[in-house]
């Protein structure tokens, strides 16, 4: 082996095509934070306001296995709840208001940044998700015919 040469250790089952394609995780985050594919970043993340597209119009990434259930939520709650504490508690400092004055500014404010954060912040799940291959987003499609000839013993 020369100076130069670079060895690799290659494992049992290991191929050279193995290795899956690279899926930078800040990329798909903000793609999907933009509304895009996390996959092609031209093809649009949702057809609704929080429903996602079952196919990329632009790649034909399948979004019909992705799992962003309670996470966005779970994020909103907590940006906009630490936003709104700091807003709250600094007005206070400044102007001494009322409590119905305080819900009168706050429960608007709290309502607005709810409703404009959800969809990117679901868009960022879906993109997390596929940059690690969860949920379905890494596996390639099945053969059916093998699963068949495999159990065609069986009856249901």
């Amino acid at each position: 082996m020369q100076a130069n040469e670079t060895s690799k250790t290659v494992h049992f089952g290991d191929t050279a095509s193995a290795a899956p394609a690279e899926r930078p995780l800040g990329r798909a985050i903000k793609r999907g934070m933009l509304n895009r594919c996390p996959a092609c970043g031209t093809g649009r993340l949702f057809r609704a306001y929080v429903k996602p597209v079952d196919h990329c119009a632009a790649c034909g990434e399948d979004y019909t296995h992705q799992r962003a259930d309670d996470l966005p939520p779970y994020l909103v709650i907590t940006i906009v709840g630490h936003i709104v504490l700091g807003g709250y508690m600094a007005t206070d400092l400044v102007w001494p208001l009322t409590t119905w004055q305080h819900l009168a500014i706050w429960t608007p404010v709290t309502i607005i940044l709810s409703l404009l954060m959800l969809q990117p912040v679901k868009g960022g799940a879906i993109g997390l998700q596929w940059a690690l291959r969860m949920h379905g987003f890494g596996q390639k499609p099945e053969e059916d015919a093998d699963d068949a000839s495999a159990y065609s013993d069986r009856t249901a």
